[in-house]
Order: C-alpha cells, then structure tokens, then sequence
C-alpha cells in the first residue's frame, strides 16, 4: 500500500530535523508531512559525534542532543513529532525516487507520494575501500557520520585502553578527533598528504599553531603522505597501517576522514546539478516543481559573493532548511519569502581550543595576536583581504562578542587603507566596525 502525504522530508540529519521544525511552526496539520530517514533515531546535532559523545567522562548521548538543541532551540523527541501529527518513519532507506510521479520507493518495497519533497539526503563518507586501498576492510577501521559509526568506535576506545590510533586525514574530522583521542589517552599519530592541516580553509600560519599545540598535546603528525595499505592480525583486526613514503605505523584502531560527497545520486538525471550538488533558487528550489534540496546536497546563490556555491555546514544546514520551508509556505499563499544572504561560517572545539571564521577565505592575509601554543590562553585571528577590503575573518579563543564583531567586519567588507596598520590593531580593527 502506498502511503500518500503533503509533504515529504528526505533525509534524517540536521535540515531534516529543522525543516520539520519549521513546517510545525508553519502550522502544517497532522498527518500532512512525513519525515523519512535510513537511521534508527529521530534528527539529531550531528557535531556532537566527534566530541561530546566519544568524551571519556560523562559523553553526550541521545536523546540529549537532538535537534534543535545546537542553536539554543527545543529538543525534538520522538513524542514531538507524534504531537505535531508528523510521520517519523525511520530505519527507511529510499532506494529509488521519481520525481516526475512524485513518488519514493523504499528498499523493503513500500511507496511514498509525496506534493512537495524537501531533499535534506546530506552526504556519505568517502572510504578508502571506493579507492581499493590494500586491507581497508579490516576490523577497527572507523569513519564517522552516524550515531551507530560513533557508539562503534567509542566501544573500540574502550576496548584499546592506551593503545594506538592512527588518524587518516588533517581536516575536521581528523582535527575533532585526534584531540578526543588523546582525552582518552590513546596514542595518536595524523597523516595527511597536504603540507598543513585543514588547508580548505587554514592558511600555513593558522595551521602552524594547531600542529604546533596538538604536537605539544602528545599527537605525531606525519604530513605529505597517504596510507597505502594495511594489515590485520589473525583475528581480522588493523594492526599496521602502511604509508606511500615506505613508512609502517603500529595501530590498534584507525580513523579515516577524508571528506564526504553529497547524497544526490537518488536523483541523477532528474534534476539540474552544479558544483556537486542539486541546483537551487534562493529558496532552494530545485528546476523541478515542489522539489526543494537544502543543507550539504544544495548549490544555491551566495548573494554575498554573487556566486553559486555549496556548503557543507552545519550553520547552513540548519538555515537552508528554515529558508526552504517558509519558501513552500510562502509560495502556498502566493507570497514569497527574502531572499537567502548567507554569510559563511565555520567552526571547531578541540581540547579547550574554539575557533570562529566567517566570510570567504581568498586574496592576501595578515595575521595577528598572540598565537603562542604554549600560551595560557592564545588569541589570535587572521584577516583576509581582496581588492582592498577584509573579506574573511578567523578568530581563536573569541568571546562571543569579539566573534560577533568578526562576524560583521566579514558581512560589512571594510575598507583597508594600510595592511600594516591592520595587523598592528588586529582585534580592535574589528571591534571598531
């Protein structure tokens, strides 16, 4: 029997979790939206996994970070989406969509048909087994992106006690969890093939204080090479991992991320692409009538910098989706809704670390602050600067005034007279705007 609603969210992440949030704000009435997910669980704060949850004393654990608790917002249990008159249908993987008859077929053969779908699919991690790497098939090779993936390897921490990590991969995920290894007092060792760590968004001086602090928190970082292999014991367990530059590594448990790809693949051929992900409007909607895609799987106007981009955060996920819903609502009364202005932002929490950045990260750079990883408390932040104005800016150990204030000076785009001057006002320069 196929099941029939108004609406339908794809998807069981952090948009998801959001956009059905904001369509019981818009007083959609029971039984009218489902929301269809392939996890166990209802929408949760997926930042948490890389690091309140593998804490060593008191780890975060559901239902304590369901969304919408990471914007200061209330918790959705399972019961709020009953109250709402929402379908939470969950442990449900969508194996095929037609978007021209508006239907969604599930892998245990049920259908879903749908008025308006909100694509919220996310992404999936990018394994070193899609590459055919030697071994990576072995026990105790760990990724990260599910609630499931995070109870897995915070069993294996458990069972490891102070034995040997090797983390593949210098960005997010490699950072997030090379420092909440080392919380739990693993021996952990970084490789990464780039010459500094984070190098999407870092520049060489920002990177040189994170490897610096990390090396001085006990954490071996091997750059300019990749694991080309591994072995495993008699058991199946990982207990060598093999770099290009000939390099063998002891490891009792392994940690990958080198990066995820949107989830669009459902939808090839059917709807317009670009850059990776689904094409979309201001108000995320796609070429395709009522079909809407928002978080990491969106390609949408950045008014900004007057461009198409797509982001892969958890500040847009949480804002696309809001955007899309008021947008079918709007669009339902024949109105419409402002246009999207996003200002990009990005951030991180490791040891007793956290730092902002927002804006775009192109053009020249200045640095300023006290960026000493021996410090008690460094306070540095870097500025960037494009065709004679700051159009970036990045802050470590901020108040959340000094990081608002960064956040206006990368919005409002001042002008900049004397690089030199810049540098020397550093925090102030932005304080002033």
């Amino acid at each position: 029997m196929a099941k029939t609603f108004k609406y339908v969210i794809l998807g069981g992440g952090v948009s998801a979790g959001y956009a059905a949030r904001e369509f019981a704000k818009q007083g959609v009435k029971p039984g009218e939206l489902a929301l269809i997910s392939k996890e166990a669980v209802a929408p949760y704060e997926r930042p948490a996994l890389s690091k309140a949850y593998l804490f060593p004393e008191s780890p975060a654990r559901l239902p304590g970070f369901h969304v919408c608790v990471g914007s200061g917002g209330e918790r959705l249990l399972p019961e709020w989406y009953q109250e709402k008159g929402v379908e939470l249908i969950l442990s449900t993987e969508i194996v095929k969509a037609d978007l021209a008859a508006k239907s969604l077929t599930s892998a245990k053969g049920e259908t879903f048909n749908y008025q308006t779908l909100v694509i919220a699919t996310g992404s999936s991690v990018i394994r070193l087994t899609d590459f055919g790497v030697e071994g990576a098939d072995a026990k105790n090779i760990f990724y990260l992106r599910e609630v499931d993936d995070a109870d897995q390897l915070y069993e294996a921490i458990k069972a490891k006690k102070n034995g040997k990590a090797v983390v593949v991969g210098g960005g997010y995920i490699g950072l997030e969890l090379s420092a909440v290894l080392r919380l739990n007092n693993i021996d952990v060792t970084m490789v990464y093939p780039e010459p500094w760590c984070m190098p999407r968004l870092f520049t060489s001086g920002i990177a040189e204080f994170y490897e610096r602090f990390y090396a001085n928190k006990g954490v071996n970082i091997i750059k300019g090479t990749v694991a080309t292999g591994f072995t495993a014991s008699s058991s199946g367990e990982v207990k060598e991992v093999k770099l290009k530059d000939g390099r063998v590594l002891e490891a009792d448990l392994v940690v990958v991320g080198v990066g995820g790809r949107p989830l669009t693949s459902l939808f090839k051929g059917q709807v317009e692409e670009e850059k990776g992900g689904i094409k979309t409007d201001s108000s995320f909607k796609s070429n395709v009538p009522n079909v809407y895609a928002v978080g990491d799987v969106a390609t949408f106007p950045l008014k900004l910098y007057d461009e198409l981009r797509r982001v892969e955060h958890v500040d847009h996920a949480r804002k696309s989706a809001e955007q899309a819903v008021k947008a079918i609502k709007a669009a339902e009364d024949g109105k419409t809704v402002e246009e999207y202005d996003y200002l990009p932002y990005f951030y991180s929490r490791s040891f007793d670390l956290s730092w902002q950045f927002y804006g775009d990260n192109v053009g020249d750079t200045v640095l300023f602050g006290d960026n000493n990883p021996a410090s008690s408390k460094p306070k540095f932040g870097t500025y960037w600067i494009k065709g004679g104005k700051v159009i970036g800016a990045f802050l470590e150990g901020g108040t959340p005034e000094e990081n608002k204030a960064i956040a206006k000076v990368a919005r409002v785009q001042p002008p900049v007279e004397n690089v030199d001057q810049l540098a020397k006002e550093g925090l102030s320069f932005a304080s002033k705007i």
